[in-house]
């Protein structure tokens, strides 16, 4: 299906979807847990710069999961959720298997796709990306 406006649709869908996952796992780290208890949490799984790497986690996830749901900087965020995910992945889930109940992979997976995804496509016209004429979206320039 080759339709602008589904392409649209199905964008801010994923887009608020994946925004929303994104802001309560950030929320979580921050409110539930505590940047001390998320840093401690980090540290016992092994992460690299427990304390950096929870800060880093914590606020791309809640400001970028909101700047997703908004559509806003699409590409940059998407990036940094990705690599946020692909630390998740690499220093946590990765040798636990694929299924998310034995502590596996696969929701970082997903997250991490669909982040590089929209960082690639953009967020769609639905999106303050899309009304500023793609003045917030790296999708436009050229580097």
């Amino acid at each position: 299906m080759k339709s602008n406006i589904f392409r649209d649709i199905a964008t801010l869908v994923a887009r608020i979807g994946l925004g929303i996952i994104f802001i309560t796992h950030g929320w979580q780290k921050l409110n539930t847990n505590g940047l001390d208890a998320t840093k401690a949490a980090f540290d016992g799984m092994g992460v690299p710069l427990a304390g950096f790497s929870a800060y880093f986690a914590t606020f791309v996830e809640l400001i970028g999961g909101v700047a997703l749901v908004l559509g806003i900087f699409t590409p940059i965020v998407g990036i940094l959720l990705f690599l946020d995910m692909l630390g998740a992945f690499l220093f946590v889930h990765y040798d636990k298997g694929v299924f998310v109940g034995e502590g596996g992979y696969e929701l970082v997976v997903a997250l991490g796709v669909g982040s590089l995804l929209l960082a690639a496509v953009g967020a769609g016209r639905f999106s303050l990306d899309g009304v500023s004429g793609g003045k917030t979206s790296l999708a436009k320039m050229r580097f």
